[in-house]
């Protein structure tokens, strides 16, 4: 792409960091529409804008529109990020929180699969044009999400109830877990105090009391997590280019090794993250992903194939493993339902905030510096995110209290809300 459009290091970095910055904006949007009309509405929003923008970037004539088009799937990539872990978190028991990191395995497949797609398009003899084909790919994919989302999708019971909206609550329960449900009869419900309704004060409780401690841990492996992958594993092609040629299949293969390490990792990590907690298992993945760096920033280019391939290999995998899919999980799991989807807008935001300076910097840097400086300059990154994991104790993972139902918070109480099953 960048020989197609003769493009600068400058404009690279521009381009492809432009939707992280997007999606800055966009990420407590997204959490503002979820409390407000709800879960669905604002996922299938998403991907209206997610293949809007695949299909301009696909027929851009020019740099300007690539960027337009970028600009279309940092909002849908802000919106839906935003929510999307919140639903999940609402559809999953307690004592399987640790589950949902399971999206990083399925992350990493798309990343697998993209390059797999590439290489396939390659064959066909597309030359410099292939970048095209690749994020048309993208357009059929987000096509076929909207359908099967449009299809299936059921909105939230929790957000339901908590809008006082109990009848749908209990169709919505019926259809998720085939059984019947009906709503408690009006003179056995409880008063609703939701604190949803308070806009703007209730997004700023994350920064208060209790909440305060919770915000920084899950903010910083978001931001940590965010900067060391969109800066390294973001431009793996690249790197493996560096070590392997830059013959375009041996460079892309390389990068499919690499991002295999991906799915291992991010399919362990609900495992992990049972075993050690998400609080521990980010903080020792950061101390092992700073490891990765100082090597490859100290011994890049002097190392036997065997360990330029291993190096970047064990890179993905700590960081899949541990800290790549606590971010998202540890902003869903330590708030409660009404300041759910508001948290993970937050943070986030600030999390894309990183993926934006990873996507920026990088090639600014290895323009300025080198690869091997730049690595070294980015190892600062885990290293101040392990030492604030280890610093701050709360997981939500180990903690007896269910934030849906704090003690300290009686005006949040949970079962405020009453649906009684009925067969």
């Amino acid at each position: 792409m960048t020989r197609d459009q003769q493009l600068t290091p400058a404009e690279v970095a521009w381009m492809t960091s432009l939707a992280s910055w997007v999606s800055i904006a966009f990420n407590p949007i997204g959490g503002w529409m979820a409390d407000r009309w709800g879960r669905m509405r604002p996922l299938i929003i998403a991907k209206v804008l997610a293949v809007i923008g695949a299909l301009l970037v696909t027929f851009a004539p020019d740099y300007s529109t690539i960027l337009f088009g970028r600009f279309f799937v940092g909002a849908a990539y802000g919106i839906d990020f935003a929510i999307a872990m919140a639903v999940l978190a609402e559809f999953t028991p307690a004592r399987f929180k640790s589950r949902l990191n399971v999206w990083q395995g399925m992350w990493y497949m798309a990343v697998c699969t993209n390059l797999v797609l590439a290489l396939w398009f390659n064959s066909w003899g597309v030359g410099d044009s292939l970048w095209r084909y690749s994020v048309a790919a993208t357009a059929v994919f987000g096509c076929l999400i909207l359908v099967l989302q449009l299809c299936l999708l059921i909105e939230s019971p929790t957000w339901l109830a908590r809008k006082e909206r109990l009848e749908d609550a209990a169709r919505s329960m019926t259809r998720i877990y085939a059984q019947s449900f009906v709503a408690a009869p009006v003179s056995e419900r409880l008063p609703v105090i939701n604190q949803a309704k308070r806009g703007l004060a209730n997004v700023l409780l994350i920064f208060r009391g209790i909440y305060l401690p919770r915000t920084i841990l899950a903010a910083t492996v978001q931001i940590g997590q965010s900067i060391q992958y969109f800066a390294v594993g973001w431009y793996l092609p690249l790197i493996s280019a560096s070590l392997f040629g830059k013959d375009f299949q041996q460079a892309t293969l390389g990068a499919l090794v690499f991002n295999v390490f991906g799915i291992v990792g991010g399919f362990l990590s609900p495992t992990i993250g049972r075993i050690l907690g998400l609080r521990r298992a980010s903080a020792i993945g950061f101390a092992l992903v700073f490891l990765m760096l100082l090597v490859l920033g100290l011994f890049n280019g002097k190392m036997p194939i065997w360990a330029a391939v291993a190096v970047p290999s064990l890179f993905i995998l700590f960081h899949s493993g541990g800290p790549g899919a606590n971010g998202k999980s540890l902003s869903t799991l330590s708030f409660r339902s009404e300041l759910r989807a508001g948290a993970n807008g937050v943070i986030g935001a600030l999390g894309a905030m990183g993926a934006a300076l990873g996507l920026l910097v990088f090639p600014l840097f290895r323009q300025q510096y080198g690869l091997e400086t730049t690595f070294l300059i980015l190892s600062v990154v885990p290293l101040v995110a392990s030492l604030i994991c280890f610093t701050i104790k709360w997981d939500p993972t180990r903690s007896a209290v269910n934030p849906d139902n704090e003690p300290d918070a009686p005006q949040f109480e949970a079962d405020a809300v009453k649906v009684v099953a009925a067969r």
